[in-house]
């Protein structure tokens, strides 16, 4: 199938999982969404990402996100895998993690490059907004981790720009000014959106404090 692309809808698929059966749309419900693979499991880099995703599980609840894994193992691999990702990185693993062993869910979201691997999945990211809608994508080789601390900010970042009328500059964190979006150039409307002002360092480049925490 063709790769997808942001604004995509992410397909639906109902799928068995370490928590039973999920059908994903009905599961996100009204919720952002992120969906990650994994190469497979028992292996070590995915076993500190599994864990570290369970140790964020209030951030991702405060940001109304829901997580949910995926490898082409079958589920009852994965309960014995759970139980490794809990003991060695002392946390709780509470989100399902699909169970893809017949590759359904991989061929829909192109998760094999056959150039990688023929049969272990890419370490491939999908955020996913309320609506259905894919708002990110990040694909990485099996040998790198994945940087979770970016992960949060970009969720913040898409969430205040979902909002708001604004984007967030290079290297933007919680907290930090942000741009008012060129597409906005009444001076009224720009004072009620922004009522502590903004600075135009250029006609197009106009930084103003962050309107609101991005935590919703």
């Amino acid at each position: 199938m063709s790769t997808l692309r942001l604004g995509d809808t992410a397909p639906d698929f109902e799928q068995t999982s370490s928590l039973g059966t999920v059908r994903f749309h009905e599961w996100l419900g009204d919720s952002w969404g992120i969906l990650f693979s994994h190469p497979a499991d028992f292996t070590p880099v995915c076993t500190t990402e599994l864990g570290l995703t369970a140790k964020l599980k209030d951030e991702f609840a405060k940001r109304n996100v829901k997580v949910i894994a995926l490898s082409v193992d079958p589920v009852d691999s994965h309960h014995q895998w759970i139980e490794d990702i809990n003991r060695t990185q002392k946390t709780v693993v509470g989100f399902p993690i699909i169970a893809d062993a017949d590759k359904k869910v991989s061929k829909l979201y192109d998760l094999i490059h056959p150039n990688a691997s023929t049969t272990a999945t890419v370490r491939s990211v999908f955020v996913i907004d309320p609506a259905k809608k894919i708002r990110l994508t990040l694909t990485y080789p099996a040998s790198t981790g994945r940087n979770f601390d970016e992960l949060i900010r970009v969720i913040d970042s898409l969430q205040l720009t979902e909002y708001h009328s604004v984007a967030t500059p290079g290297n933007w964190k919680q907290g930090d000014d942000v741009v008012i979006v060129p597409s906005l150039q009444d001076p009224e409307i720009i004072k009620q959106k922004f009522p502590k002002g903004y600075t135009a360092v250029t006609p197009y480049l106009r930084l103003t404090p962050q309107p609101q925490d991005t935590v919703r």
